[in-house]
């Protein structure tokens, strides 16, 4: 990400983590996507769409009367430096404390235990 984009509020980050999963949607391909009891009226997507292409979050092309809507950003770089700034704010910097609290307050199955102890051996090895 070349430029600072501004931040994201509750209701825009949810649209965007639909229109990155579906990659490519109109506003009612957005609003289709909403979880069964979230109800958002139409122009309450179409608004929240426009808020993230004007940020630059989203891009749209037209196709006839409507507007397909797309990531401008992928979901990894907004996730970089949002807790990137997340972890700056509250912790200093220090990534540390906020990895103990998630390990100590989540379920961890097998699976994600083994993949965390991986990330941490490769982390080890890397020069």
């Amino acid at each position: 990400m070349a430029r600072k984009l501004p931040a994201l509020s509750p209701s825009e980050t949810e649209i965007l983590r639909l229109v990155w999963s579906l990659q490519s949607a109109t506003v009612q391909h957005v609003r289709n996507a909403l979880p069964a009891g979230r109800k958002i009226g139409y122009a309450t997507v179409q608004t929240l769409l426009r808020r993230l292409e004007k940020k630059g979050y989203v891009s749209h092309t037209s196709q006839g009367k409507a507007h397909v809507f797309s990531p401008a950003v992928r979901r990894e770089e907004v996730v970089r430096r949002t807790v990137g700034e997340f972890v700056n704010r509250l912790f200093g910097g220090d990534p540390v404390p906020l990895m103990m609290h998630l390990v100590d307050r989540t379920d961890l199955n097998d699976e994600e235990m083994k993949r965390l102890q991986e990330l941490l051996q490769q982390t080890k090895s890397k020069p």
